[in-house]
């Protein structure tokens, strides 16, 4: 078994008829989500979604793979280096 890492992963989603298939993905994914927040920028017809995860890395990846697959939807993410997570927020 791999080491769980904690991260954030962003969606920008610049066609709202990509909600249903972004929401299959996520309830597929749902036991990596810590949490979840979304934003409707209506002026410009675009949500951004944020996502804290903590799961092991290819888990992640699937997850993220699997969204950035579907059309109108970029996905960016960023992970502790450290495997578990140890000592990811000395310093800060």
């Amino acid at each position: 078994m791999e080491d769980k890492r904690l991260g954030v992963v962003g969606i920008v989603v610049e066609d709202l008829g990509s909600a249903a298939q972004i929401n299959a993905v996520l309830h597929e994914f749902a036991a990596l989500v810590v949490g979840r927040m979304g934003i409707p920028c209506r002026e410009r017809g675009v949500s951004v979604i944020s996502l804290i995860v903590d799961g092991e890395n290819d888990h992640i990846s699937a997850m993220t793979g699997r969204l950035g697959r579907i059309p109108h939807v970029t996905v960016k993410t960023a992970l502790t280096k450290n495997q578990g997570g140890a000592h990811a927020t000395e310093g800060v």
